[in-house]
Formats: structure tokens, C-alpha cells, sequence
């Protein structure tokens, strides 16, 4: 997801410097100074030393780019199958069954403590980070700290939430788990191969590769681990219990938790034919698009989601993670929606793309910002409608017609 950002750079400047001048007292480098000076005693009563204090706060910037982001709207819009077909990519698919041969020991120790299905951690992973791609991707990623320093400093919105990440980040720094300069994550401090906020890392980590220390960086085994321990003791995952199935439905019913077994009396049955198992497990029924699949979700979709509060990233991370399993793609087709491309179309698309002038910055099958920005471009010079920047079949189709 590298584009939508970049295209509105100059925007983002003046948003940003508009939201500075926009905080009473937060629009000068002397102010930030003064400020650092009033926030030392909170960072002391979270056991910081004056010591480490002034070390890492006494020289920070605030990165105020970050009020741009936080204020600006999503540039792209999408259609719920096409949210899925880019995340539950062929890429993702075949990089997650590689990292799961790789990581098979790893994977079996995390779901053996934690009871986290290994594919759902998987699917989180892949979802998270590209598996540890963006972690090691500098052009998608900044310091951590000049960025929480300045949403604390100068966001008035949910200033008590930013002050607490900095203050979180301040103690993983204290206690020699990380220096400063190798904290990068989003532009709201999420870090790492699961994208933990500080919060995380600090209440949730766990040193599962025994190495003395607490890390979302390097080898996955602390991330995998403390997200895993995310999920059981704040999702209240349960083991064993799958997440869900798609199902098909006999017609309108209501909704509210039932068993499996009083969804099959009712007519319910698996989008693939299988009985359910746990038949004895209540689940709730949701449908994302009228007239598309449906599904039971079980607790444990729940617990997935409270990793992040949205039906369709839950959806997208469970699926993935079937699809790494081996399961195949969802039965039932989305109204408009398209099958997901392959691994070898999309790379066609992007060749295609660069070919003709809409560089995406490479042809590796991957759909970030970069290919999402020239599809746009393609799409409104082509005159196709919705010019939404997705890498569809239909663009592909317009494209070997020669554009």
C-alpha cells in the first residue's frame, strides 16, 4: 500500500502545517522544547530515568507529517470482494505456505502455548506485514518516536491515548529492548512483523526466543507469540473452535447466536458441503454484501477481530489463512465482483502498466499504492468507470486491447 500517500505530498504539507498552527502553542520548535520539559515527571512516574529521558526526547523532532496523516481520508474506496481478492492475493497465498514450512516448529510452538490456529496467525501475519515485508521496507515506514511525540504534543484528538503510546515506548526504551533509532513503524507506531503499538509490545510481548529480550523485529518469534497471547487472553480465543464457515442459507432468517446444530435444523448448511463440526458451538450469522456469501462466525472470529475492530480485515486474515491451509476460494460469488487474479496477471498488469507509461515501480505480482495509482491513471485516460485504481481483470482485459 505505497501510493496513496505519495500523490498528495504537497496536500499532506499544508494539511500538516495547517494542523500545527491549528494547536494553540504547538507551532514552534521552542514550544515542543517546553513541552519535553512538562512531560519529563510523567515519564519519570512510568520509571523512566531522567537519563534516558533526556537522551531520546532531548534531541527528537516532532514528524508533525503525521497530523496530515491522521486527518486525511482514505484515497482509495473498495467493494468488499475487492478488499479480499488484493489481500487474499496468489502472492500471499504461496508466500504463506513457504513461511509455514519455514516456520512450522516456530508456528507449532506458538499454537501448543497460546491455542491460536497456526494459519490464523498466518493469515495475521501475512495481513500485517506482507510476513515481514514492511518491516525491513524503509519507504514504508518512519521513526516511531518523533511520530508519537507528535500526536502527543500536538493532536488534540485522543491526546491522552498518544501520551500513553509515547509513554509505553519510553519504558521499552528504559528497559534496553529497543534503542530509538530502531523503533520505525506506521506513522502511528504500529511496529514490527504483527504491527504491534507500544501498548502491545510492552503488556502483550513475549521473549519466546529466549534471546533476554522483548521484540516485534527480526526473527517472528516474539511477534508471533505475543500477538498469539493477544488473541487468547484478550480475545478469549478458544482452542480447537474454527473461526467460521460460509454457508448457504435456506432463506431470510433472523439473526442472533444459535448452535451449529440449531443453524442446520434450521436449513443452514456449509458453503462446501462438510458437516459442522463442534455442532454444540454457537455462532452468529452475517452476510457483508445482500446478495453475497454468508457466514457463521464463532467466538473466535471475535477474538481475531479484537486485534483490529473490522468485520472484513477479520474476514480477509481467516480466509488468507484457509487459502494457506489449502481450503479453496469462497463459494459464492459477490454481486460485481471478480475472481482474484493470478500471481502471473497481476505481473502482467504491472508490465503492461510500465510499459505505457504508469510506472508501479516493478512487476512482482505484489498490488501496493505504486500499481493502485498508475491502474487510476490507466483507468481515467482509458475512460473506464469506477476509475477506483483496482487491478482487476476487466483492466487487464482493456490493457491487452492495447489501452
Amino acid at each position: 500500500m505505497r501510493d496513496a500517500i505519495v500523490r498528495r505530498s504537497f496536500l499532506l504539507a499544508a494539511i500538516g502545517a495547517a494542523a500545527v498552527l491549528a494547536c494553540p502553542g504547538r507551532s514552534s520548535a521552542a514550544s515542543f522544547a517546553q513541552w519535553v520539559e512538562k512531560f519529563r515527571p510523567r515519564a519519570r512516574a512510568r520509571g523512566v530515568s531522567d537519563a534516558t529521558y533526556t537522551r531520546v526526547m532531548g534531541a527528537v523532532k516532532p514528524d508533525t507529517a503525521v497530523y496530515a496523516l491522521d486527518q486525511a481520508q482514505p484515497e482509495f474506496t473498495e467493494e468488499v470482494w475487492q478488499y479480499l481478492n488484493r489481500r487474499v492475493s496468489d502472492w500471499r497465498i504461496m508466500t504463506g505456505k513457504e513461511r509455514a514450512k519455514e516456520h512450522a516448529a516456530l508456528l507449532a510452538r506458538v499454537e501448543d502455548e497460546y491455542a491460536v490456529d497456526r494459519y490464523t496467525m498466518l493469515g495475521l501475519w501475512g495481513m500485517e506485514s506482507a510476513f515481514g515485508d514492511v518491516v525491513v521496507n524503509l519507504k514504508l515506514m518512519r521513526p516511531v518516536i518523533p511520530a508519537l511525540a507528535a500526536l502527543a504534543w500536538g493532536m488534540a484528538r485522543r491526546r491522552s491515548y498518544w501520551e500513553q503510546e509515547l509513554l509505553n515506548a519510553l519504558v521499552i526504551i528504559e528497559r534496553g529492548w529497543a534503542k530509538p533509532a530502531d523503533m520505525i513503524g506506521s506513522w502511528a507506531g504500529a511496529m514490527g512483523h504483527t504491527q504491534w503499538m507500544p501498548e502491545v509490545w510492552l503488556h502483550m510481548g513475549v521473549d519466546f526466543d529466549g534471546d533476554g529480550r522483548i521484540s516485534p523485529f527480526g526473527a517472528p518469534d516474539d511477534a508471533l507469540a505475543g500477538t498469539a497471547r493477544y488473541i487468547l487472553t484478550r480475545g478469549k480465543y478458544k482452542r480447537g473452535v474454527p473461526w467460521g464457515y460460509e454457508v448457504r442459507l435456506p432463506g431470510k432468517l433472523g439473526g442472533g447466536a444459535r448452535t451449529f446444530a440449531a443453524w442446520r435444523q434450521a436449513g443452514v448448511v456449509r458453503a462446501d458441503g462438510e458437516a459442522f463440526a463442534h455442532p454444540g458451538e454457537p455462532a452468529r450469522l452475517w452476510r457483508p454484501v445482500p446478495g453475497g456469501p454468508a457466514f457463521l462466525l464463532t467466538r473466535n472470529f471475535a477474538a481475531v477481530k479484537s486485534y483490529n475492530p473490522s468485520n472484513n480485515y477479520t474476514l480477509a486474515i481467516v480466509h488468507l489463512g484457509d487459502r494457506i491451509r489449502g481450503a479453496g476460494p469462497l463459494v459464492q460469488p459477490f454481486p460485481g465482483g471478480e475472481r482474484t487474479p493470478t500471481l502471473a496477471e497481476v505481473q502482467e498488469i504491472q508490465r503492461r502498466l510500465t510499459a505505457l507509461g504508469f510506472d508501479t515501480a516493478g512487476a512482482d505480482g505484489r498490488v501496493g499504492r505504486d500499481t493502485m495509482v498508475a491502474v487510476r491513471a490507466f483507468q481515467r485516460k482509458a475512460g473506464l468507470a469506477p476509475a477506483d485504481g483496482y487491478a482487476g481483470l476487466k483492466v487487464l482485459a482493456r490493457l491487452r486491447q492495447g489501452g
